[in-house]
């Protein structure tokens, strides 16, 4: 693990997407924070250890789901399929598939492995997914304003954790979509879905893959950022997120509470949800897994000594 500092930064953006806003001064105490996204072996030894079956291995109760039919009583999860040629960007059912059998040791389906990849990410994580590991880990999943500050390696206000620039001297900092989403893949052969942690520059703290790669769980209750007053005495010490009851999206009929994402992943390109930035979030249901979302975690505590905790 790395260690964050205390301090005090700007938490969110004025310019960039809507949910971002308002800007705002807030005060995080220094904690530990994991080096790296939870890899595929990381999980496989938590599994090894506890027999833990992850929520996409199990097939969804009926009664929860009002309207699911008995055919769909399966377990599986989400999984990005490109689509043959350009297709409308407000219809992503046109890339994300439900896929039978897709889960963290199946990550494309069921005929698929993470043989060969066990040090990318695990994915078709859930949120109690990543709280399990958490605790087994004696950690803790982190909030939205830590993962923030440890994403900003110490830079205030700039709008990458390197710079201004997404790829400055046409350097790659980070695995996102390179081509016209979802359908122009420009990788090379291989390279079209996560990445090893640590193929890209660690930001200013020592961390790597907090932007690009896989998305990464918070856990903080998904809301609309409150504005703060500006003033000293009243910026907010260590904020959470919003109440369980308000993350849920009633205007569509939603009935799951949702968790904060932060960080974009290797599916983010410019010409579409340019969320691999510190700022950046997303609502994601707690019951929901997919190929691109994992998670790393968190040691609250005092600073030992000056070395890497391990």
């Amino acid at each position: 693990m790395v260690r964050v500092p205390a301090a005090t930064f700007s938490m969110g953006s004025d310019t960039a997407y809507e949910e971002e806003r308002p800007r705002r001064r807030v005060a995080v105490d220094g904690f530990w924070i994991d080096r790296t996204p939870v890899t595929n072996n990381q999980f496989a030894a938590f599994v090894a250890a506890t027999g833990y079956v992850t929520l996409a291995e199990i097939a969804p109760d009926p009664g929860m789901y009002p309207g699911l039919q008995p055919e769909q009583c399966v377990a599986g999860s989400a999984v990005f399929v490109a689509p043959a040629g350009p297709v409308p960007l407000s219809q992503p059912d046109a890339w994300w598939r439900w896929v039978i059998g897709a889960n963290w040791q199946h990550p494309a389906g069921p005929r698929s492995s993470i043989e060969g990849i066990g040090d990318h990410p695990v994915v078709h994580i859930a949120h109690q997914d990543a709280a399990a590991y958490a605790r087994w880990a004696g950690k803790s999943l982190p909030t939205e304003a830590e993962w923030e500050l440890a994403a900003g390696g110490g830079l205030d206000g700039t709008a990458f954790p390197w710079g201004e620039e997404l790829a400055p001297d046409g350097k790659g900092m980070c695995n996102h979509w390179h081509g016209e989403f979802p359908w122009q893949d420009l990788k090379p052969p291989g390279a079209a879905r996560t990445s090893a942690v640590g193929s890209f520059p660690p930001n200013c703290y020592g961390i790597v893959d907090m932007i690009g790669n896989v998305w990464e769980w918070t856990d903080d209750w998904y809301g609309l950022a409150q504005p703060n007053s500006g003033r000293a005495c009243c910026v907010p010490r260590n904020p959470r997120g919003s109440s369980r009851d308000d993350s849920i999206d009633h205007d569509w009929g939603g009935a799951v509470p949702r968790k904060v994402l932060k960080g974009g992943s290797h599916l983010c390109a410019p010409n579409y949800c340019e969320r691999y930035r510190p700022s950046a979030r997303i609502p994601q249901p707690v019951d929901t897994t997919t190929s691109h979302v994992g998670f790393r975690c968190v040691l609250r505590g005092p600073a030992w000594h000056n070395q890497d905790w391990h």
